[in-house]
């Protein structure tokens, strides 16, 4: 996601548009959200966000107006004891 006009605050932050996904089959549930990158996510990666007032407890985030932080990049995603995803792994 590119914005060329940003609130002064959030200057040199990366706004990422994420697709929440159902972690039993990986499918997107066209479900969108925009949120602030604090930890270098790439594309196609598979990343934990939080909402609401959490976003802004990042030292990244502090005291900018956001309602949205991507605060992980997950590594696996395991369910019932089988792994639905394996990030070394990817083809999702």
């Amino acid at each position: 996601m590119v914005s060329s006009q940003k609130a002064e605050k959030t200057e040199g932050m990366k706004l990422l548009l994420l697709e929440k996904i159902d972690p039993a089959t990986m499918k997107g549930k066209n479900d969108f959200v925009v949120s602030m990158d604090t930890v270098g996510a790439g594309v196609h990666e598979i990343v934990f966000f939080v909402n609401g007032s959490s976003a802004r407890f990042t030292k990244a985030t502090e005291g900018m107006p956001t309602d949205s932080a991507i605060i992980a990049i997950v590594d696996y995603i395991q369910k019932d004891q089988v792994y639905t995803y394996e990030k070394n792994k990817s083809s999702y």
